[in-house]
């Protein structure tokens, strides 16, 4: 689908299932490959087949069948098993992580990023400044809070957010143009997320992907992020100027999940 550089690696990026995004790292130097999730085995196999590139490395960002159901077959001699350490459902997992792990790919850095599912973890490439979010952030958008607690959630978040503006996310699904319509609806007033929503919905209609993101596009954009520094969002969420992140993030959370728009 495309390929693009950060810094010294190679990232594939292409769709698998419906809407997944399916990513293969590559470094040059090392001739190792690491993919992230495994969402569907066979589009790996072709991806790796076409490039020429030979799996080294799998790192699961949490356990939905979407991101780890290709781990079995994928998994062949010398590849090795990455995932969150709190998360017991990883199938083959050889190596649990947790925050503030280092990987021998790459310089990869483990972020806790745990709301969506509890145990769940990005991968941050701080020399290249690139991150691997899985279902935690998405383009104005964030996870389901399936297993976490608003707290645990809102606290990944602000991790995330801490990073720096030019750091490339690269989520795990295509889910903008619902973000959009929803963050237009709760901040209609941000004139950067007007502009961002017409650019989003003329990528969509020539077929382009909206992922990667850039982090300070996020922090500009994203209400999940914005709601601590927002009046706008604040007021049409329903949540005092006084109240908690956490409580004012669970508001807008819950105000996603029932959009009709």
């Amino acid at each position: 689908m495309m390929s693009t550089s950060a810094g010294s690696l190679e990232v594939a990026q292409f769709l698998c299932l419906s809407d997944n995004y399916g990513y293969l790292i590559h470094d040059p130097k090392t001739g190792q490959t690491a993919a992230v999730d495994t969402p569907c085995a066979a589009s790996y196999k072709r991806e790796l087949e076409k490039r020429g590139w030979t799996l080294t490395h799998i790192l699961n960002t949490h356990h939905h069948h979407d991101h780890v159901g290709g781990n079995r077959e994928l998994k062949t001699e010398g590849v090795q098993v990455y995932g969150p350490a709190a998360d017991g459902h990883i199938p083959c997992v050889d190596v649990p992580l947790k925050e503030s792990d280092t990987l021998p790919f790459g310089d990869a850095v483990v972020m806790d990023v745990g709301g969506h599912t509890l145990g769940h973890i990005a991968f941050y490439f701080p020399k290249e400044r690139t991150a691997f979010v899985g279902d935690a952030l998405f383009p104005l958008g964030c996870g389901k809070m399936f297993e976490g607690t608003p707290e645990q959630f809102w606290a990944s978040l602000q991790r995330l957010r801490n990073l720096p503006d030019d750091t490339t996310i690269y989520s795990a699904h295509e889910y903008t143009e619902s973000n959009a319509r929803f963050a237009m609806s709760v901040e209609p007033g941000n004139s950067d997320l007007v502009k961002r929503n017409d650019e989003i919905r003329g990528k969509r209609a020539r077929g382009e992907p909206t992922v990667p993101s850039l982090m300070g596009e996020e922090k500009m954009t994203n209400p999940f992020l914005r709601g601590d520094l927002s009046s706008e969002i604040r007021k049409n969420v329903g949540a005092g100027e006084d109240e908690d992140g956490a409580i004012i993030f669970h508001k807008i959370r819950l105000g996603k999940d029932n959009f009709r728009g």
